[in-house]
């Protein structure tokens, strides 16, 4: 059974994008006012999808820091937990991109990104594709792209987007299965 954090990427984060793919179809093809629309819609896109990623690894690192905090074995270190696991944590003010990600999620004993590889070939791309997301939400959000890793342009196209959401949706699948696998190992229950 996956996490919550899980649960809720697959279905409200997954609805909340899918209304934003059928707003694009809506506006359709063509050039001038829709063209510019389309691009509007594509930027609402990079930083909706960056922001629901966001919400997600942070509540996979809840979900698993509260499972620890529930365990007997660690009833009397509960507040020192919480406190290690959660205070200042990146993902509350920052970009879910990898360096933040790792650095949360090292808290726990382990990197996340080498569990990851070691568990899906394809991570070292969808990490690749996680780094271009922010990379553009970063643009977006600021208005400013004149960022030498954005190739020199000023649109991104809905098949990136796409690219960057399914990469999202597999971490998330693998991040979940890693730590459900390290928390049953440590609180000798299944976490979820």
């Amino acid at each position: 059974m996956p996490s919550r954090a899980l649960r809720n990427w697959q279905t409200r984060s997954r609805k909340v994008l899918d209304e934003v793919e059928a707003a694009h179809a809506v506006v359709g093809g063509g050039r001038g006012a829709r063209s510019f629309a389309r691009q509007q819609i594509n930027q609402a896109y990079v930083v909706l999808l960056s922001s629901q990623f966001q919400r997600f690894c942070r509540d996979l690192h809840d979900e698993a820091a509260d499972f620890l905090f529930a365990q007997p074995a660690f009833a009397s270190l509960a507040p020192l937990l919480k406190a290690s696991l959660s205070q200042a944590r990146r993902l509350d003010s920052g970009n879910p991109n990898p360096g933040n990600i790792a650095s949360d999620f090292s808290r726990f004993g382990f990197d996340i990104w080498v569990l990851a590889r070691e568990r899906n070939a394809r991570t070292p791309a969808r990490r690749m594709r996680l780094e271009v997301l922010n990379r553009w939400r970063n643009a977006v959000a600021h208005q400013d792209f004149r960022s030498p890793h954005l190739g020199g342009r000023e649109t991104v196209r809905l098949a990136e987007v796409r690219e960057w959401r399914a990469a999202c949706g597999g971490l998330a699948v693998d991040f979940d299965g890693i730590l459900g696998v390290y928390l049953n190992a440590i609180g000798g229950a299944q976490p979820w």
